[in-house]
């Protein structure tokens, strides 16, 4: 690996990058910032887009303090920028996760807040994400090996909104290893993450052991998986449709008669944004399956429901479900003894 990066790459430089070609036609506001850590796919993103938006693109490097290297992770970030004349902001974010929490999960939500609170403070309207199609067909296979239904199957949308940021993910349809030969072709460095390669990491073991299968088998899968992919998300977004209508006709919290006239699949359907929206749970597909088979039960006024969902329970209350948590337990409590 050289010890500093080259220039950044204009068109004449040798091959053109699949990185540049995935961002011509793609409509964003700019400003904007290139998630960057370092790695081959974030520096051919970054390079992409300093080209394709010359003074209007910033990085935003996530120190997460995992690992020794993480400090010479933002080093070579600081040193590629300041070659590329890109700005570069550091947020530094706590990524440790909770008993019962993957170190992935716990790492992916605090890199989102961190970039989106450090686009905001720039005035960054949208963070450009390098994920790529390889890192797609991860996504689906993990989503299937969990037992995931549409929503993880659909795997990484393109574009999405959070915290009033548009990301996106314009490198969906670009293979990985087409990025590192554009950079090596380049003779750009990157830094190499040595998580990507340990095999405690189930991503790590679907990229090195299952792709390379899937490649002998099936060497089209990553175009197919990202079409499935794109199928998934439509069937999600018509459920999502679906659900947002039932949700008006049950009402919030849903009154039990309401859901009694709908199929199970539908009082699924709308059960599950409902938790999730109002109240931040997530039914295990057991909760949700005992919850629906007491919904079906509840044929007379004497029926009780009581269900643990995730922090909380599920209880019928006044004809109604209710999602109740020891906290609105104790506020209750506290405001009739008063």
């Amino acid at each position: 690996m050289a010890a500093s990066p080259t220039p950044r790459p204009t068109p004449a430089d040798g091959p053109a990058s699949p990185a540049l070609a995935a961002l011509q036609g793609l409509d964003i506001p700019l400003p904007c910032a290139v998630a960057f850590s370092g790695g081959a796919d974030s520096t051919a993103l970054l390079a992409a887009a300093a080209q394709r938006w010359p003074g209007q693109v910033h990085a935003i490097h996530v120190h997460h303090g995992l690992q020794a290297a993480a400090d010479e992770f933002e080093r070579r970030c600081r040193a590629t920028c300041e070659a590329w004349g890109v700005p570069l902001h550091v947020a530094a974010v706590d990524a440790r996760h909770q008993p019962g929490e993957s170190p992935e999960d716990a790492a992916r939500k605090a890199r989102y807040a961190a970039l989106a609170q450090a686009a905001g403070a720039h005035a960054l309207a949208a963070v450009l994400l390098a994920q790529h199609a390889d890192d797609q067909v991860e996504t689906m296979v993990l989503a299937l090996s969990r037992g995931a239904g549409l929503p993880g199957l659909a795997a990484m949308p393109a574009r999405f909104e959070r915290h009033g940021v548009v990301f996106c993910r314009p490198l969906l349809q670009v293979r990985g290893d087409a990025l590192r030969e554009w950079l090596r072709a380049q003779a750009i460095p990157f830094a190499v993450d040595p998580m990507n390669a340990d095999p405690a990491y189930t991503r790590s073991r679907i990229r090195h052991e299952v792709l390379p299968a899937l490649q002998r088998a099936f060497p089209q899968f990553r175009e197919t998986f990202s079409r499935s992919a794109r199928h998934a998300a439509q069937a999600q977004q018509l459920l999502a449709e679906l659900a947002a209508a039932d949700l008006v006709l049950v009402g919030t919290p849903p009154a039990v008669a309401a859901l009694r006239g709908l199929s199970r699949a539908r009082q699924a359907n709308v059960l599950r944004p409902w938790l999730r929206t109002a109240h931040d749970a997530a039914p295990r597909a057991a909760q949700l399956d005992e919850l629906l088979d007491q919904v079906a039960a509840c044929a007379t006024r004497g029926h009780a429901i009581r269900i643990k969902v995730a922090a909380g329970r599920v209880e019928l209350r006044a004809g109604a479900l209710r999602y109740i948590t020891d906290q609105a337990s104790s506020a209750d409590a506290n405001g009739r003894a008063g």
